[in-house]
């Protein structure tokens, strides 16, 4: 029987071993979670976190469009949620609406837990205390999607007589303090969607509403945004996870106080970990290989 060497024996490892070592490199900094350095790219994640760093303080209004699903909730709800938590630490008033039904649990799951966050951290005297009304409101899910986009131009109350929760829109404090009735009394649309709802917000609400729109979106669709990034329509964008916890990162410099979860974060140091790992595998097999075409040219 030929005698194997060690290149071809590690060639020929048990794929089984293989998805171990992966499964074991990502749930670890799952389990213990490390923080990576990050480098926050300027052109997106942080000229979309200066422009809500720069809203009216206790006037500025941001109403999120919502519409991530369970299938992209690692890259998305994260966003979500710093979005919302940007927002309540400068107390800047928060709408949330859906244009898809299946968003609706996340969104109100978001809204929730951070919500959650801050009333916890208040009750020990840190930071202050959140209420539905009067610092957000959810307006739930309208279809079909163009008639929430185009009505909101011109009137909510129209559109979302009622909230999500059965509330009579027009007697909720916040809408009545800030006087909000259509985009023109909004400071930014954001859409979080893995599809392209950003852009159907710049054609329609922008152009014809004049309302700034920025985006969150999925990894994999970045590039399909960025000639509208360029052109200024869109301000700022949150790409993938990656966006998400520079996001996550940006928020704890801004307000040291702020203790809640860093999901992308955590997202991010297992991602990571898997990609070296992937990585060093591909290159370790590249040098058996070699290292085995070379022992038998020789012929040892």
């Amino acid at each position: 029987m030929e005698n194997k060497t060690i290149w071809t024996r590690m060639m020929n490892i048990d794929r089984r071993i293989i998805y171990v070592i992966v499964a074991i490199v990502m749930i670890l900094p799952i389990i213990f979670p490390f923080n990576l350095p990050m480098r926050v790219s300027k052109r997106t994640t942080q000229a979309l976190f200066d422009a809500i760093d720069n809203f009216p303080s206790e006037n500025g209004v941001f109403l999120i469009s919502a519409d991530l699903s369970p299938q992209d909730q690692p890259e998305l709800y994260p966003m979500l949620v710093s979005w919302i938590r940007h927002c309540f630490h400068r107390d800047i008033k928060v709408l949330v609406m859906c244009l898809y039904p299946t968003s609706l649990g996340l969104a109100e799951q978001a809204l929730n837990q951070v919500a959650t966050e801050f009333n916890n951290r208040a009750s020990t005297g840190i930071g202050r205390r959140v209420v539905y009304g009067e610092d957000f409101v959810f307006l739930g899910y309208k279809p079909p999607p163009i008639v929430p986009i185009l009505g909101l131009g011109e009137n909510i109350y129209e559109v979302y007589p009622r909230d999500f929760y059965g509330n009579d829109l027009r007697t909720l404090p916040m809408m009545v303090s800030k006087r909000i009735k259509s985009y023109r009394d909004m400071d930014m649309i954001g859409s979080i969607a893995a599809n392209s709802l950003p852009i159907t917000y710049v054609a329609y609400a922008q152009a014809r509403f004049g309302i700034r729109v920025t985006g969150g979106v999925t990894a994999v669709s970045v590039a399909d945004f960025y000639p509208y990034l360029d052109s200024g329509q869109l301000t700022g964008m949150l790409e993938g996870m990656k966006g998400a916890a520079e996001y996550e990162q940006l928020i704890v410099e801004k307000f040291p106080e702020d203790n809640g979860r860093r999901m992308a974060t955590e997202g991010m140091s297992a991602q990571s970990s898997t990609h070296i790992a992937i990585i060093l595998m591909i290159l370790l097999g590249n040098v058996c290989y070699f290292m085995q075409r070379r022992h038998e040219k020789r012929g040892i």
